[in-house]
C-alpha cells in the first residue's frame, strides 16, 4: 500500500505520538520513512507606524544554532526509534520555512505516498492567531495525510 512515508515532528509529546504511529505503520507495510522537523524563520516584530524589531546578527546566529541542536535531538530520537524497529529512515531538517510549506515540498521532492503528522486541535481564537499547519497540509497535499490526535 504505502511504500514511502513522511513523518513530520516538532518534538512535542503529541508529535511523538505521530512518530510512533508512523513508524508502526511503516514497519507493518515494510515502507521507508522520511522524518522531518522544521524551523520557522527568525521572528521579526512590527508595530503600527515605522517601528519594527529585528534581532542582531548574534541573536539570529544563536537562534539558528539552537534550532539546529533542537532538530538534531528530535530527529535523533526518531532515528533511534526507527532503528530499534528495523525501519529504514532518512532524517531531514528544513529551516527558514513554515511547517506546512516544508512538509508539502519534502513530500513531493522525496516521492512520499503518505504524510503522517499530529494536530494540536486548537480552536477559536488560538486557531485564528496561530493558524493550522495541519489544515494547510491536508488541504494542499497531493497524497493522503494521516492526522494523529
Amino acid at each position: 500500500m504505502y511504500k514511502h512515508i513522511l513523518i513530520a515532528t516538532d518534538g512535542s509529546d503529541l508529535a511523538q505520538k505521530g512518530v510512533e504511529q508512523g513508524l508502526s505503520l511503516a514497519k507493518s507495510l515494510e515502507a521507508k520513512v522520511v522524518a522531518l522537523t522544521v524551523t520557522e524563520p527568525f521572528p521579526v516584530y512590527g508595530m503600527a507606524g515605522n517601528f519594527a524589531w529585528v534581532g542582531s546578527p548574534a541573536d539570529i546566529e544563536g537562534y539558528n544554532q539552537s534550532s539546529k541542536e533542537f532538530a538534531q535531538r528530535v530527529l535523533g530520537a526518531a532515528k533511534e526509534a526507527a532503528d530499534k524497529m528495523g525501519v529504514q529512515i532518512e532524517i531531514m531538517h528544513a529551516d527558514d520555512s513554515t511547517p506546512a510549506e516544508a512538509i508539502l515540498a519534502t513530500s513531493e521532492s522525496k516521492g512520499c505516498d503518505l504524510v503522517v503528522m499530529a494536530s494540536h486541535g486548537r480552536r477559536g481564537l488560538n486557531r485564528i492567531l496561530l493558524g493550522s499547519q495541519t489544515l494547510e497540509v491536508v488541504t494542499h497535499s497531493k497524497v493522503p495525510v494521516l492526522v494523529v490526535k
